[in-house]
């Protein structure tokens, strides 16, 4: 008896050792596929007006991210910018003049906004936690890709510059440049339109993106689940391996001695 306690505990308590290794490998999943400053949603149409967000998680458990700033590619000079108010964040812009003046609405820019900065003024995005900030943008060009420059600066003085773009798509940088990547237009359509109506901000309104104190994918509680279940039937099958009852002692020459008679 003594014997089978021991095994079952034993069993038990590597089954438990088990579960947490396979617990932190699925929690450490997430963090490494999200652990970079992207552009949210990754796509939009071409030609018109987009919102979209870039989402800025905090890498680091020692320090809170206090400001992000984005620039805007030079060579896609955007006619509209406009930012929504984020709680807790103060938002600046910057400018610049253009060489060759650009067309929108039948006007001719030659100032187009160059970068965007928020700066945190309750905390910013604490350990563990990440924020999206909303973009208005138009008009898009037709097709290709905007690349983006975000520089994200923790309450500790560090940087990161997030700037990068490696030349073979299979292999990503250390730290990749936020980017989105421009389809073609719809084909206009009584119930939809090509994009080219007025900047979101005038005919409605953005809602900001709440921050959350969670990045970790959706389906982590079902990784964490599946894992868990697998590992207690493993549990349970040793166990009651561990719990078939030892032969009784003189039984064999009890039968033993029936065959003689």
């Amino acid at each position: 008896m003594l014997h089978s306690t021991s095994f079952r505990r034993r069993i038990l308590a590597r089954v438990g050792i088990g579960i947490g290794a396979a617990v932190a490998a699925i929690l450490a999943l997430p963090g490494l596929a999200q652990a970079h400053v992207t552009v949210q949603p990754g796509t939009a149409e071409g030609g018109g007006f987009s919102v979209v967000a870039f989402r800025v998680p905090n890498e680091r458990d020692n320090a809170s991210t206090t400001q992000v700033r984005v620039t805007l590619p030079e060579d896609q000079p955007i006619g509209s910018v406009q930012t929504t108010q984020v709680p807790g964040w103060k938002i600046t812009t910057a400018t610049r003049k253009l060489d060759k003046p650009i067309e929108m609405f039948g006007e001719q820019l030659d100032t187009v906004v160059s970068e965007v900065t928020w700066t945190a003024t309750a905390g910013g995005i604490r350990p563990g936690q990440f924020q999206d900030f909303d973009l208005s943008l138009g008009q898009l060009p037709e097709s290709g890709e905007m690349v983006f420059n975000a520089l994200q600066t923790y309450s500790n003085g560090e940087k990161v510059n997030w700037n990068e773009v490696s030349a073979d798509p299979s292999v990503e940088p250390e730290h990749p440049a936020p980017t989105l990547t421009i389809t073609s237009a719809a084909t206009e359509n009584g119930s939809g339109s090509t994009g080219q109506g007025s900047p979101a901000g005038q005919d409605e309104q953005i809602t900001p993106t709440v921050q959350s104190e969670n990045g970790s994918d959706s389906t982590l509680p079902l990784l964490f689940s599946g894992a868990a279940v697998a590992l207690s039937l493993v549990a349970v099958v040793l166990a009651r391996r561990g719990r078939r009852p030892a032969p009784v002692e003189g039984a064999s020459t009890r039968a033993r001695e029936d065959v003689n008679v």
